[in-house]
């Protein structure tokens, strides 16, 4: 089959219940995998004027959930009056964390913060081997990772008797589709727990995304091609109606929208009249039905049991 030959099915969205924002590209890490490109040297950062807006398009479209998402979101110096305005709207917030930010200087008390506003944390540690994760992430990321999860754990996250959400993330190392979720899962808590005494609450298997840092990386050691094939060859269409662009809304830092996050980072904006946050402020809109902007990374998503923020599809 011809990679050029294949092209990823139509689809539609759902009733919007997530907004995913991008808050600024700045990261204390440079992760190999990234398709952000995110780093310590990237400035863009979401202006006041957006982040006011957030609470408000929140409000005017009955959300559900805002993700947040960077770089390292919490190095945005309004990450935690957005948090704690959305958090008394009673709408749930989640913070997409890499774990060494907890022990950056300056960010002592973010674990507590985060606890007290019952934020869901879902942390990327793509092994439970310190190896393996300094590979893909850098040196010593791994001992801080686990000085992070300590923190978390302390504070009461994911403990069985607390209702502080902790999930994990695992991608692969190399040009492959992930393991099994539920049997990956099982092997985390149980080298966790034994080697370093930790607790989560979920392990999230997601594919790696043969966009911008990692396609480049994939180019360099020949495996592009390989890898995009994969991907379509194990297109598995009962995904189709789960993939999370379906109910998620994705928000970059100049407030532009895109249908995944994804998509953001190939530029690729919505089609049609809603294009920016201030478009949803506009009574009686509706997403619902509106035809979503695919192209062929995201076969990323669909591939095997799927691949999604929140996980395995199917």
């Amino acid at each position: 089959m011809e990679i050029s030959k294949t092209k990823f099915p139509i689809i539609t969205r759902d009733y919007l219940d997530t907004l995913q924002i991008n808050i600024g590209y700045k990261c204390n890490q440079a992760c190999s995998h990234c398709h952000v490109d995110a780093g310590p040297n990237r400035t863009e950062m979401m202006s006041d004027k957006i982040i006011n807006l957030i609470p408000k398009v929140i409000k005017a479209n009955n959300i559900k959930m805002l993700d947040i998402t960077g770089g390292a979101p919490e190095l945005h110096p309004k990450f935690k009056q957005l948090v704690r305005e959305v958090r008394s709207m009673n709408v749930e917030v989640m913070d997409r964390c890499n774990l060494t930010i907890l022990t950056e200087p300056g960010h002592e008390n973010l674990a507590s913060f985060l606890a007290s506003n019952k934020v869901q944390i879902t942390a990327s540690l793509p092994c439970y081997l310190k190896d393996n994760v300094d590979k893909q992430r850098g040196k010593g990321v791994f001992e801080k990772s686990i000085l992070g999860l300590k923190q978390l754990n302390s504070y009461g996250y994911g403990m069985k008797d607390k209702d502080l959400i902790l999930n994990l993330v695992y991608n692969p190392s190399g040009p492959q589709l992930p393991p099994s979720q539920k049997e990956l899962e099982d092997i985390y808590r149980k080298e966790l727990k034994e080697r370093y005494d930790i607790s989560f609450t979920n392990l999230f298997v997601l594919a790696n995304m043969p966009i911008n840092r990692y396609e480049k990386y994939l180019n360099i050691i020949g495996k592009l091609k390989e890898y995009n094939q994969l991907l379509k060859d194990n297109h598995n269409s009962r995904n189709l109606n789960s993939v999370m662009c379906k109910s998620t809304l994705s928000v970059d830092w100049k407030g532009y929208l895109y249908d995944c996050d994804f998509n953001q980072q190939l530029g690729m904006r919505r089609d049609g009249d809603i294009k920016h946050l201030d478009d949803m402020l506009i009574p009686l809109i509706s997403l619902t039905n509106n035809p979503i902007s695919i192209g062929n990374h995201c076969f990323g998503c669909t591939a095997g049991s799927g691949s999604s923020c929140g996980g395995e599809l199917s």
